[in-house]
């Protein structure tokens, strides 16, 4: 029996030496323990390499597709057609396309899956020169391939919800996941049908029961058969895509897994793969800095900063990394440059290390999640004379008032009858001229005592101004005897300053 095994390097075929040991399934993983024990299973019978990574995507491509390509066409109808032997296939869909076109018989079962795990652990050991980073290079470069998918994806999406909205714009609306709605519309297809189809495999009962509601009354416009079944296979199309990147991102996160683990913990594997293929490798990766990991893939922006003399890029890849994403903007920086520091350790512990648990990528990741939280908590210290007083922060505490409602407006009806509003108008119009009349008898009392007072300081005043008088009079009468004036223009003062007395005594 022949063995079919599809690498991201390339095609292999496998010669099975001991039939006899694959009837025990549950113990068949033991004689693949080592790669000596696998070589006495199997054998390589020949190995049909990839020349690039385009060739390997276009092949890997046509597989999930349950095609054949031309490559895998020439090696079955070369190497199975002579050995008349049976082909053992890991995809049923495969095999029967392999059936119907080069009239091979092909087998898939439980066994025939437990083989195929054991070639993939021990893959290394048998298929020799091929060497590792080619092997991880092919498979990481997938990363690039999933973000084409996605781009591709949108389109299509964003054309069928457009084009089937003209007929039923209402169930845009209703039903928000992409995948569910090209599966509805995939099934349903003309709005008039959705009345008799049953979507309880697709919808709950509520959407259901909405979806058909919105069908009967629906403002869209009619469209011909054509227009459906356009729309239907791109629905498909759709579908069938959504599902191969799927698969593509599950065998992307295994393989990251089992080549860097504690890369994948730190970053993702997604990010993890495109720091991989971006450096080419896993030890050439593991030679660069933190510095250089942390604006790896910003090249263009960091020579760009350099030569107009502006500030350079904080971040390039690693950017789309969980951890720096959930940070706020103000720290996306540093909480950069420390996961860098981090990365640049996982990658050389997986590069180099013999051990391949992920426990250090773990430990480190905790690290950088517990420093984030102190930064986003503001938990620094603040800056003062000691430096160890903490930065408190204030409880957030919702503080809502709560109105009543008051229903006396809503009544048009007056309260009190006419005769006693007159009374209450009567008895206001009385209170309110006695309290004017007290405003003015109060206001005549003030008066008066200001009057009094105004009266009483002027009195004062003149009383003083008198004896000030007197006193200049005494002491300027032996000053003139002792002293006469020569001058004139010295009596001419004494003689204004004896008026202004004879003015004052007389007032």
């Amino acid at each position: 029996m022949l063995v079919l095994f599809e690498t991201s390097v390339g095609y292999a075929i496998f010669k099975v030496l001991n039939e006899k040991k694959l009837q025990e399934v549950d113990s068949l993983w033991k004689e693949f323990e080592t790669p000596e024990k696998a070589n006495k299973i199997v054998k390589l019978k020949h190995f049909e390499k990839f020349q690039d990574t385009a060739e390997a995507l276009a092949a890997f491509t046509a597989l999930m597709e349950g095609k054949i390509n031309k490559q895998l066409k020439k090696v079955l109808k070369k190497i199975v057609k002579e050995a008349h032997e049976p082909l053992a296939v890991a995809d049923a869909k495969l095999g029967g396309v392999i059936k119907e076109k080069l009239n091979l018989s092909c087998i898939h079962s439980p066994v025939v899956n437990e083989l195929m795990r054991g070639i993939r652990s021990q893959m290394d050991g048998l298929i020799p020169g091929v060497e590792p980073r080619e092997m991880a290079a092919m498979c990481l470069g997938l990363a690039h391939l999933l973000d084409d998918l996605d781009k591709e994806l949108n389109n299509y999406i964003m054309r069928c919800r457009e084009w089937y909205g003209w007929h039923f714009p209402e169930l845009g609306k209703i039903i928000s996941d992409n995948l569910t709605y090209c599966k509805c519309l995939q099934k349903v297809g003309d709005r008039k049908n959705y009345a008799s189809a049953k979507l309880s495999e697709l919808l709950p009962e509520e959407v259901e029961a909405e979806v058909k509601a919105a069908a009967e009354i629906s403002m869209g416009t009619e469209v011909s058969e054509e227009d459906i079944c356009n729309i239907l296979h791109l629905c498909t199309q759709v579908i069938e895509i959504s599902e191969y990147r799927t698969q593509l991102y599950e065998y992307l996160q295994n393989r990251m897994m089992a080549i860097a683990p504690n890369v994948t913990v730190m970053v993702g594997e997604l990010v993890g793969a495109r720091l991989i293929a971006h450096a080419g490798s896993l030890l050439n990766l593991a030679k660069h800095a933190a510095s250089t990991v942390q604006i790896l893939g910003a090249e263009k922006a960091l020579f760009r900063a350099l030569k107009s003399r502006r500030d350079t890029p904080k971040y390039g890849l690693i950017y789309h990394a969980s951890l720096v994403g959930q940070t706020s903007p103000k720290h996306k920086g540093k909480i950069s440059r420390m996961l860098a520091a981090k990365t640049v350790l996982a990658i050389r512990y997986d590069a180099f290390g013999e051990d391949s648990s992920s426990a250090m990528g773990v430990e480190n990741r905790a690290k950088l999640e517990a420093r984030l939280r102190t930064l986003e908590d503001r938990g620094i210290r603040k800056i003062s004379g000691t430096g160890k007083a903490l930065a408190k922060t204030e409880k957030y505490e919702h503080k809502s008032e709560v109105k009543t409602y008051d229903p006396s407006g809503d009544s048009t009806l007056p309260t009190c009858s006419k005769k006693r509003k007159i009374e209450q108008v009567d008895k206001e119009d009385e209170i309110t001229e006695k309290k004017a009349k007290k405003a003015k008898i109060k206001v005549k009392v003030e008066e008066e005592e200001e009057e009094e007072k105004v009266a009483e300081e002027e009195e004062t005043s003149v009383k003083k101004k008198k004896k000030k008088g007197k006193k200049k009079h005494i002491k300027e009468e032996p000053l003139s005897e002792e002293e006469p004036c020569t001058s004139t223009a010295i009596a001419s003062p004494e003689k204004k300053k004896k008026k202004k007395k004879k003015r004052d005594n007389e007032d």
